[in-house]
């Protein structure tokens, strides 16, 4: 063929128009952008740890040190992570699971506290006796809610946030009417009374706080093997992928549903007991346990037991070692610090740290 008769076949414009110099440039310039926040904030952390570990070495490590201090205040930063983790966990199953906005989870929370308080203080009941009294009927009544209200809407999150406001408001109201404004304890149990002795600088430190970490590990552990390594557990998953495909399979999506907020409802109202026994009950407590089991949700991820431990971890040794460790004249703004641990996760992951993924 003559040279004459040949055809040049131009360059590609993106092959003419991107040199691999530039190309590589730019997939480093994106690098640095997306590894940026996350640098920011593990040098953030590691600064903390410092000032910390500072604080707590500077007068040794001997008894007049701050070293026995911060083992208390270590064990209770655990034991509120544990409190946490259990008010937090029934919402991870109704509202990272089953997609259901249930803004009436604070007030089963506060509910099952006042239960149980009532049971115990003013008809003698025991205290066991009394959670499990407490719990029952807590989910007895979220089984009622998601019944009568919140089937018929499932997918339609603002109808169903404003269902559950308007319950929740309707609880706070009734609380008040009937347990007072005053806050309320309940007793610990007499096997719990006695302080658990550390064998560290002769520490002693609360039984049933220890109970409450002990509890949250169990229950912990048991939702997991549900929800992983059961045939219902596999049936919730796979409604909550593809409920009609679920539905088409012969699964009765709607029992399950109602089994598992049935569920999430019950450790609403333990975490209620137990934060009763170990804290206090008053009005606004369910606010303040719902935005807090939120703030665990949106740092764990929607639908994972270990995000919502470590959620529930991070918030509870942000607000307590904040409100112990900075200094004197930013300790009223420690509460700043928690807002700002919600910021960090959203930059950096906003699907949270351990979100579910979907399929």
């Amino acid at each position: 063929m003559a040279d004459s008769d040949r055809v040049e076949v131009p360059p590609a414009p993106e092959a003419a128009a991107i040199s691999p110099h530039v190309d590589s440039s730019v997939v480093a310039s994106h690098r640095t952008r997306r590894n940026l926040g996350p640098m920011i904030w593990a040098a953030l952390i590691v600064f903390g740890a410092g000032w910390i570990a500072i604080q707590v070495l500077r007068n040794g490590l001997g008894t007049s040190g701050n070293v026995p201090q911060f083992i208390i205040i270590t064990l209770g930063s655990v034991s509120l992570a544990a409190l946490f983790f259990l008010a937090a966990v029934g919402l991870t199953l109704i509202f990272g699971l089953m997609r259901v906005v249930n803004m009436a989870h604070g007030s089963l929370y506060l509910l099952g506290g006042y239960c149980a308080w009532a049971l115990t203080t003013k008809m003698g009941v025991d205290w066991w006796l009394a959670a499990l009294i407490a719990m029952l009927s807590v989910g007895v009544l979220g089984l009622v809610m998601e019944q009568a209200f919140l089937r018929w809407n499932l997918g339609q999150d603002l109808r169903q946030a404003l269902i559950t406001i308007a319950i929740s408001v309707i609880l706070a109201d009734q609380m008040l009417a009937n347990f007072g404004a005053m806050p309320s304890v309940l007793p610990t149990p007499t096997a719990l009374a006695q302080p658990f002795q550390l064998g560290l600088y002769n520490l002693s430190y609360s039984s049933f706080r220890l109970f409450v970490i002990g509890m949250a590990l169990a229950i912990g552990l048991l939702l997991w093997l549900w929800i992983q390594r059961t045939r219902f557990g596999m049936v919730i998953r796979a409604g909550i992928d593809d409920r009609a495909m679920a539905s088409a399979l012969g699964v009765n999506v709607q029992v399950v549903f109602a089994i598992a907020f049935f569920a999430g409802s019950c450790l609403a109202a333990l975490s209620g007991v137990l934060g009763g026994t170990m804290l206090s009950l008053a009005p606004g407590q369910d606010v303040a346990f719902l935005t807090s089991s939120i703030v665990v949700v949106i740092i764990g991820g929607m639908g994972s037991l270990g995000g919502a431990a470590l959620g529930a971890a991070l918030l509870a040794f942000v607000e307590t070692y904040s409100g112990v460790y900075l200094p004197q004249n930013l300790a009223p703004y420690s509460m700043v610090v928690t807002f700002l641990l919600v910021a960090a996760v959203l930059a950096v992951r906003p699907q949270g740290l351990f979100a579910r993924a979907e399929r």
